[in-house]
């Protein structure tokens, strides 16, 4: 899936400078979502239903993420505004997911106050 997501990613890299001379941003990144979604189509004319790779649903979350709601929903997509919406979410909570988190276990530990106060009572009465 990574490389898929590599060779994906630079295929479309080149497509934007080829673009770059272009002033609306909005149309270089509808025209960029809409190549991507042929790409998608070509590889599965055989199958009834159009189905996303991971990859695919990563790079068009990544790159309708910036675009405002209301231009979303004038697009031409493949998917609904809110369906591209979910993907990224799911894209970012996969990267915070990823994240290690660090775990203490078993119990919490005691304050430094209260153990020196055991540690001394220990002390003081040894029965």
């Amino acid at each position: 899936m990574l490389l898929r997501l590599a060779y994906s990613g630079m295929t479309n890299a080149f497509a934007m400078l080829r673009l770059l001379p272009m002033s609306d941003r909005e149309k270089d990144v509808e025209i960029l979502a809409l190549r991507h979604q042929i790409g998608v189509l070509e590889r599965q004319l055989n199958g009834q239903q159009v189905r996303f790779h991971a990859s695919d649903r990563a790079f068009l979350a990544s790159l309708l993420h910036g675009v405002p709601r209301e231009v979303l929903r004038r697009m031409r997509l493949l998917v609904r505004p809110d369906t591209v919406l979910r993907w990224h979410r799911n894209v970012i909570a996969h990267r915070h997911a990823a994240q290690p988190r660090p775990r203490r276990g078993g119990r919490p530990r005691t304050v430094y106050s209260i153990r020196a106060l055991v540690l001394r009572l220990a002390r003081e009465n040894p029965s």
